[in-house]
């Protein structure tokens, strides 16, 4: 069943609600200026976003706040943030986009998901954060722009693909590697046989990273430091808020699991294994000896699938071609990376994509592509089924480095195989008084 078969967008559904009631009083359309709205896009084309953790300067949620500002169809009507400075500048970035001073602020995401006028929300959180917040808005109807990993264990992912599909919501994945013309391009060479039948996968990602001792600080006046912390332990501040979170496994699996969600995705996308699991794992880490940064400085983990295919993903030093995803075939190999794509002969990239030929789904812009779905309800590019596999096989992955040893997956049950101690890391406590 299609997603139009399922639902429509909230404020859709209420609008059209209104109209049949009382359609003999109401036109279908009125000018969104009479809403306030922008230009002539009526109400019921109007899609009310909100925007929950837009950090700054460069930060992913103030990059997809200025671009939804591009579309005429796009009302955002809300900013949540932790820290003061990062909401009152998106504030900024939104009034001085439309010329107004009607954006609202939030410190609690829950209190902008109460909002009845929204359609739809994005959410750029640190990973420990990604579950909640996604659960709560797909109970809210709302569609939902989620950045990758999906979570930070693999019971998290479950209930947020549950919240989802329960919920008959929207999900865009913050995975923008698919809406690019060289991934895409690559996949589907590789799943139309032009390098033969494939043996193995190598996906390489960045290099981990270490840090230095860092002392316990004040926590800044314009922080929530124990709403920022949420589910995770209560720590002393240290400066970590605003990206050196991403090195602390309370927090993110480090570079690990941030990219898991770009090249490991690509190179299951190639072999078309979005619903399949490898069955096999073995995993190996090298982690930092000192200090307060603990995810892997060196990584390799080596899955083993069902069909005898192997995929080997490792901190790109360390990876025979380096960054990025290679299929090798029986008929040669293709590497894509965010520079390029190459082949083991050149003639591989020339080849025509026919008619008769499997066709993947095409996007050119991935935040457009969102937008666009939520108005039409077809399936986005990078749903969330996508993702949750994508996910769940980095998080396979990052236990078997921490148990560093053999694992056996049963992608069924999703948990492992006769382990009680790796089947322990497949979720994690939560701080009082959060919980899923």
């Amino acid at each position: 069943m299609s997603f139009s078969e399922k639902t429509n967008r909230r404020g859709f559904l209420k609008s059209v609600g209104g109209v049949v009631a009382g359609a003999a009083a109401l036109p279908y359309f009125m000018p969104a200026s009479a809403l306030g709205g922008r230009g002539t896009t009526a109400p019921s084309d109007r899609i009310a976003m909100g925007f929950v953790g837009v950090g700054g300067g460069g930060g992913i949620g103030t990059a997809h706040l200025r671009n939804s500002l591009r579309f005429s169809e796009v009302q955002v009507v809300a900013v949540c943030d932790v820290d003061v400075n990062h909401k009152h500048e998106a504030k900024r970035i939104v009034d001085e986009g439309y010329g107004n001073n009607n954006c609202s602020m939030y410190d609690d995401f829950r209190e902008l998901l109460q909002r009845k006028d929204l359609d739809a929300v994005c959410l750029s959180l640190p990973d420990h954060w990604h579950a909640i917040p996604a659960i709560e808005a797909a109970k809210a109807g709302l569609d939902i722009y989620g950045e990758k990993p999906l979570s930070r264990t693999i019971v998290e992912g479950r209930k947020m693909l549950d919240a989802v599909h329960r919920n008959c919501v929207l999900w865009q994945s913050g995975t923008q590697q698919r809406s690019d013309s060289r991934f895409h391009r690559a996949c589907e060479l590789v799943r139309n046989g032009r390098i033969g039948e494939i043996i193995r996968v190598e996906v390489g990602l960045p290099d981990g990273h270490s840090g230095d001792v860092m002392p316990v600080q004040p926590i800044p006046e314009n922080l929530d430091w124990d709403f920022w912390l949420g589910p995770a332990p209560y720590v002393p501040y240290r400066g970590v808020s605003h990206w050196d979170w991403r090195w602390i496994m309370d927090y993110s699996g480090g570079q690990y699991t941030d990219w898991i969600g770009h090249h490991m995705d690509i190179a299951l996308w190639g072999l078309g294994f979005e619903i399949d699991e490898p069955v096999e794992v073995r995993g190996w880490a090298e982690y930092p000896r000192e200090g307060l940064f603990n995810t892997p400085v060196r990584y390799m983990v080596n899955y083993k699938f069902s069909n005898g295919v192997e995929m080997k993903a490792g901190n790109l030093s360390d990876m025979p071609k380096g960054s990025g995803a290679v299929w090798y075939g029986t008929e040669g190999w293709i590497r894509v990376d965010r520079g390029g794509i190459w082949a083991s002969k050149d003639s591989i990239l020339d080849e025509r994509i026919g008619p008769g030929d499997i066709r993947l789904y095409r996007s050119r812009d991935h935040f457009r592509n969102f937008i666009d779905c939520i108005k039409t309800r077809q399936r986005p590019i990078a749903p969330i089924e996508g993702l949750y596999k994508t996910n769940t096989i980095g998080l396979v992955g990052e236990i078997a480095m921490l148990t560093q040893r053999r694992l056996l997956w049963d992608p069924v049950k999703e948990t492992f195989i006769d382990d009680e101690q790796a089947n322990r890391y497949l979720s994690r406590p939560m701080r009082a008084p959060w919980y899923l």
